[in-house]
């Protein structure tokens, strides 16, 4: 999980996310529409809605209703819901 970037601007309400299993584009799109979910050591869960695919390789983009995660969550394991 990582942040959408431009060349000199991060995108901090879009996450990239790599889902395990999905390592296509046509695989990555049937997950559209679904939430990806991270859960902190304290209980705090924060959900972004997979909008897109990013890329050929499987890396999907999700969107924050909230402005941002915490940075320990970047790179850290998400799991998807429906």
């Amino acid at each position: 999980m990582a942040f959408k970037r431009g060349r000199s601007r991060v995108h901090e309400s879009t996450i990239l996310c790599k889902i395990d299993g999905f390592d296509s584009r046509k695989a990555a799109a049937a997950l559209i529409g679904h939430w990806v979910e991270w859960t902190s050591e304290t209980g705090l869960k924060i959900r972004a809605k997979i909008t897109r695919v990013h890329g050929v390789k499987g890396v999907v983009r999700a969107h924050l209703p909230a402005k941002g995660i915490p940075g320990k969550a970047l790179g850290s394991p998400i799991i998807v819901v429906k």
